[in-house]
């Protein structure tokens, strides 16, 4: 067990947000978390599968010249 569990300022210098957004998602339960006492750690592995399932990728726009006129 080679994991690296990352405290919540960590998390939020990683995602580049505040501390609240991944308090947030700890108490909305939105994210995999572990409980040490009353210290919580993320699995970096969390944090990696919560960016992906929340990344969008882009749309394939048609060429202009196939676009019907409504």
């Amino acid at each position: 067990m080679n994991e690296q569990y990352l405290n919540v300022d960590q998390v939020a210098e990683l995602l580049g947000t505040t501390v609240r957004f991944p308090r947030r998602l700890i108490e909305e339960r939105r994210i995999t978390y572990v409980k040490l006492g009353r210290h919580v750690r993320i699995p970096e592995s969390a944090v990696r599968e919560f960016i992906a399932a929340n990344t969008v990728e882009p749309v394939a726009l048609r060429p202009a010249g196939l676009r019907r006129a409504a």
